[in-house]
C-alpha cells in the first residue's frame, strides 16, 4: 500500500524495522518473529540496507520474501553510498516489479571495508538527490501504481551528527521534502523532549510531511552500547542510565528497564498526538509484543481508524 494511504487510513501508525540476516539459521528465525509481530498488524515494516549497498541483495531478498509471503507492507532503504544512478535505476525497476509501493531514501554511511571510499564518486551526493531521482523514476510512470513509489526521508531529533549547524540541517530537510518526500522517520532517541522540539521546529521551518518517531527499546547494555555506535551519538538520559547501572548485573531488569522505557515513551507521544511509531525491533519480537501489551494495544484497533 502506498505511504500515502496508510497515513491516510492510520490515525497513527505503527510500524517495525527489520535488517537483513546473514545465513539460513538468521533467517528462519527472523521470519519466525515477522509471523509473531504481523499478528500485531503493523501499518508497515521496514528493512534496512548496509554501508555502501553492502546487504543490497539479502536487502532485495528479505523485502520480496516479506512482499510474498505475508500480508506486511515492507518498505526497502536505499542509500546513496557508492551507487550510479544505473544501479538505483535497477533496484527501483526490480522492486516496482515485484509490487513494492514505498522506498525511504537516506544519505547512507560511509563504507567501512573501503578505506579509499571517495563520496564524490557517488552519483547522488546528498539524500535530496536520491530523492529527486526517485520522484523522476515516478514521473516515467514505471511502477504498477501511477503515483510510483511513497517516498521516506530520516529526521534527527538530536541533529545530524555531521550537520552542527542545526538551521542548516533543517534546510537539507526542506530540501528532501521539497523535492518529494512524503513523510519522514527519525533516528532513534531517548528522550521526547528532543522530538517533540524537532517537530516544534519543522513546523516552524515550513516543513509539513509527517514525522514519525523512531523508538528502540534498550534489551542489554551490550545492545544500548551497539544503538549508539548506529547512531553516531545517540543521548542517553542520566535517568535511563541510572536505572540502567542498578540493576546491570541482572540481563533481566536491564531488559524490563529498557522495555518500560520504551513503553513510557510511546505513551506519551501518544498522548500528545505523534503521526506514528517505528519500532527498531533488532530482528526480535519479544520486546516488541512487550510494549504493545503495556500500551493496551491489540490489532492497533485503538489507534487505527479502520
Amino acid at each position: 500500500m502506498h505511504i500515502r494511504d496508510i497515513l491516510a487510513a492510520d490515525q497513527t501508525t505503527l510500524s517495525f524495522e527489520f535488517f537483513p540476516p546473514k545465513s539460513e539459521a538468521e533467517s528462519q528465525a527472523l521470519f519466525e518473529n515477522i509471523a509473531s509481530l504481523e499478528a500485531l498488524q503493523p501499518s508497515f515494516v521496514s528493512v534496512t540496507y548496509g554501508a555502501g549497498g553492502s546487504t543490497r541483495e539479502l536487502t532485495h531478498n528479505l523485502v520480496t520474501r516479506i512482499q510474498s509471503t505475508t500480508t506486511l507492507d515492507p518498505i526497502p532503504h536505499l542509500t546513496c553510498v557508492c551507487h550510479q544512478a544505473s544501479d538505483i535505476e535497477d533496484i527501483l525497476t526490480k522492486y516496482a516489479a515485484a509490487g513494492v509501493s514505498n522506498i525511504l531514501a537516506l544519505g547512507g554511511d560511509p563504507p567501512r571495508n573501503l578505506p579509499s571510499y571517495n563520496k564524490a564518486d557517488d552519483a547522488f551526493q546528498h539524500a535530496a538527490d536520491l530523492v529527486r531521482f526517485i520522484r523522476q523514476f515516478n514521473e516515467r510512470k514505471l511502477h504498477p501504481d501511477p503515483r510510483g513509489f511513497g517516498i521516506g526521508v530520516a529526521g534527527f531529533p538530536e541533529g545530524h551528527p555531521s550537520t552542527p549547524n542545526r538551521l542548516d540541517e533543517l534546510d537539507y530537510l526542506r530540501a528532501k521534502v521539497a523535492e518529494g518526500a512524503h513523510y519522514i522517520c527519525t533516528q532513534l532517541f531517548f528522550d521526547n523532549r528532543d522530538f517533540f522540539d524537532f517537530r516544534e521546529r519543522c513546523e516552524l521551518a515550513g516543513i509539513s510531511a509527517p514525522i514519525i518517531a523512531g523508538i528502540m527499546p534498550v534489551t542489554s547494555l551490550a545492545s544500548m552500547k551497539r544503538m549508539a555506535q548506529l547512531a553516531l551519538g545517540a543521548r542517553f538520559p542520566a535517568k535511563l542510565l541510572r536505572a540502567l547501572h542498578r540493576c546491570q548485573d541482572s540481563p533481566e531488569a536491564v531488559r524490563n528497564v529498557g522495555i518500560h522505557w520504551a513503553t513510557e515513551q510511546c505513551r506519551d507521544l501518544l498522548d500528545n498526538g505523534v503521526k506514528g511509531i517505528h519500532l527498531y525491533t533488532l530482528n526480535r519480537s519479544d520486546a516488541t509484543r512487550q510494549i504493545y501489551q503495556n500500551l493496551g494495544l491489540r490489532d492497533s484497533t485503538i489507534v487505527r481508524r479502520r
